[in-house]
């Protein structure tokens, strides 16, 4: 079995997943055309597997990947839904980042790419972590 995943790695992840995706917002003008448009959403979709890695520190990076997904493409259809309660939400700064403004097919793919690249980053560094354990 594959070691627990290091919760300050992780922690670390994720924070770093969220200072760049907010750095691509506020500097896209100094960004590729192709970078500033899509590196938040697949940013987003890497945090996500860094949320779901933190809450479940012991599932297999396939799990974790399967649910970041199904998480992100939930986000991203419920923005079919406008209703004017989760409207507001969305018309706040942390609600637009969380919940997205509206739906977009190329999100789906974004989120694609970010959840592929972070779970196989997770496999990387899970067997980093099971090799350095078994040396030990």
């Amino acid at each position: 079995m594959p070691a627990v995943r290091p919760r300050p790695l992780y922690v670390a992840l994720l924070l770093a997943t969220i200072a760049l995706g907010l750095a691509s917002r506020r500097f896209s003008d100094d960004l590729p055309a192709v970078v500033a448009r899509y590196a938040g959403d697949v940013l987003w979709a890497s945090m996500m597997v860094w949320l779901v890695a933190l809450v479940r520190p012991r599932a297999s990076s396939r799990w974790i990947g399967v649910v970041a997904l199904l998480i992100a493409f939930a986000v991203e259809v419920s923005q079919l839904h406008q209703a004017p309660w989760i409207n507001a939400i969305r018309a706040t700064r942390p609600g637009a980042l969380v919940l997205g403004q509206g739906f977009l097919f190329s999100d789906l793919v974004c989120y694609t790419f970010g959840v592929i690249g972070a779970a196989a980053l997770d496999i990387v560094l899970r067997r980093r972590a099971s090799r350095e354990h078994s040396a030990d």
